[in-house]
């Protein structure tokens, strides 16, 4: 049958994810960063996620699609009543107290999620006036005091080229472009493949035509700091 429904152009969806948020239905899920209409049968085809789509991505039109399942909608919001979702397709703000550590542990410094850059939004209200450090997913673990060195006072993305097989650098001018981004750290291992972050990086800087300062740490795999730069972009 033909009927009004959602249509969102992903290549204008800017990953805010509020859409989602004002579904009732629950038929617009984020993946990988983008909005999708998760099945045509939960979309009521009224509209409520359009006005809070700050990039016009969605629209509403007419087309084949299986008619409106009211019960179906009812046991999907039910399921995800008792399921906390997987938190990788939210972005949030993180306020760290509502479970105390062991006295022997440091406290996380981790103000957001989520954080892996393939996953990030490319508008978030956290990004505004934000410090942001880009690092790559080995450097963590390389670096013993990572989140009070780097990550403390930081809004955090990390990615790897070449398990994602991705170049970040469009998504990353996006991100410099339409937010309000201090300075920019950015924190690599000393092997060839974090050199695809590290120019993603600067390439995107230099796109964005935002005059941004950037510093990037060099680490060896032992652990210490072999390098440490400043560039004014």
């Amino acid at each position: 049958m033909k009927r009004k429904i959602v249509n969102i152009e992903e290549e204008k969806c800017n990953g805010c994810g509020a859409c989602a948020e004002a579904c009732h239905e629950g038929a617009i899920i984020m993946v990988n960063g983008k909005a999708r209409l998760m099945r045509d049968d939960y979309c009521d085809g009224l509209g409520d996620c359009l006005p809070v789509c700050p990039a016009g991505a969605i629209t509403i039109l007419e087309r084949e699609a299986v008619p409106y399942n009211e019960a179906a909608v009812k046991a999907n919001m039910e399921r995800r009543k008792l399921s906390c979702g997987c938190p990788g397709t939210q972005s949030r703000s993180i306020e760290h107290g509502g479970c105390a550590a062991p006295s022997e542990e440091q406290p996380s410094q981790l103000s957001q999620w989520p954080v892996q850059l393939k996953l990030s939004p490319v508008h978030a209200p956290y990004f505004n006036g934000a410090k942001l450090l880009i690092a790559a997913d080995c450097t963590a673990y390389a670096y013993a005091g990572f989140h009070d060195k780097f990550i403390r006072g930081h809004i955090t993305l990390i990615g790897c080229p070449k398990l994602d097989n991705a170049d970040y650098s469009e998504k990353l001018t996006e991100i410099f472009r339409i937010n309000e981004i201090q300075e920019v750290t950015v924190v690599r291992m000393n092997v060839p493949c974090c050199g695809g972050l590290e120019r993603a990086v600067k390439t995107a800087l230099h796109n964005s035509g935002k005059n941004i300062s950037c510093r990037v740490v060099i680490l060896c795999t032992d652990g210490k700091i072999l390098k440490e730069e400043r560039d004014g972009v």
